[in-house]
């Protein structure tokens, strides 16, 4: 019988026919930290142990899926974020690093002002909403998206976290929200930016198996979701509220002149930490 470093050693080396080697191996430590339900530290210290018949049968199904290029996350289903795990299916987006940035920064401006009232428009996951009630707890948080599958996970996210977030099924771009006009603090959204044209250039693990809806936007018109929400926002801001997007590098100037031009103030764009432009944020007077 295998042990687990056996174990370990060859679902790495599985994985290198697809990820380089680096990849491959973290990917191998999440796969069986995941089954045996342990954290890095103890399946380094429990290495020499044999790996079950039940465990090698819960590996290989794992295996079997990842060599088909099905994302891990979807596989363990769960994903981190901000330091806490979200549950993720095929029905949501993998929540990314660089949101943590979008999200860092509506904390970092709200982190000392009491009962705050917050939308993210697009939710997804949940990710980011419920971080947002998690960190800022005495702030009333929505979260709004067209799809009844990807609420039925935040949802559960909401529930297992026990944060409180109200849900509104909407389609943004023929809906304005059932929130009250002029009573949120801010808007923030992480919405559809790639555009159809740079569907060569993504990986088949993000292509193959995740939302469509949630990712692309035409190539005639990259900013749609910006324009609209900015355009719904500025029925339910307060004067002074803010707008916080997470955007596509390459339209981040023509994001921050569109705002301008509907009357927004002090639109700026901020670098995420490998320096690329990734959150516009502007006022509402």
């Amino acid at each position: 019988m295998r042990s687990l470093e056996e174990t370990l050693e060859e679902l790495a080396r599985q994985l290198e026919t697809l990820y380089e080697a680096p990849e491959a191996r973290a990917m191998a430590e999440w796969t069986l930290q995941h089954a045996l339900g342990i954290g890095r530290f103890e399946l380094l210290q429990r290495r020499r142990e044999e790996a079950s018949d039940a465990l090698q049968r819960q590996v290989q199904a794992y295996l079997e899926r990842l060599l088909r290029q099905e994302p891990l996350q979807y596989v363990l289903g769960e994903a981190s974020f901000y330091g806490r795990e979200f549950l993720v299916n095929p029905a949501v987006l993998i929540p990314r690093p660089e949101t943590e940035e979008l999200v860092q920064r509506v904390i970092k401006t709200y982190q000392h002002q009491p009962a705050v009232k917050l939308l993210d428009i697009g939710t997804g996951s949940g990710c980011i909403p419920v971080t947002l009630a998690a960190e800022l707890p005495t702030a009333q948080v929505w979260g709004l998206d067209v799809s009844a599958e990807a609420l039925a996970v935040a949802k559960q996210n909401a529930e297992r976290l026990g944060k409180q977030v109200t849900w509104l099924q909407q389609d943004i771009l023929s809906e304005v929200p059932h929130i009250e006009s002029q009573s949120l603090d801010a808007v923030i959204s992480n919405p559809p930016y790639v555009l159809e044209e740079e569907k060569a250039l993504m990986r088949q693990n993000v292509l193959g198996f995740e939302p469509h809806l949630a990712l692309f936007v035409p190539n005639e018109d990259p900013l749609l979701f910006y324009r609209r929400i900015a355009l719904v926002a500025q029925q339910l801001l307060k004067k002074g509220g803010r707008l916080f997007f997470e955007i596509n590098e390459r339209f981040a100037q023509e994001t921050i002149d569109m705002l301008a031009q509907m009357g927004y103030q002090e639109a700026r764009v901020l670098k995420d930490l490998r320096g690329k432009d990734r959150v516009a944020e502007a006022v509402w007077r």
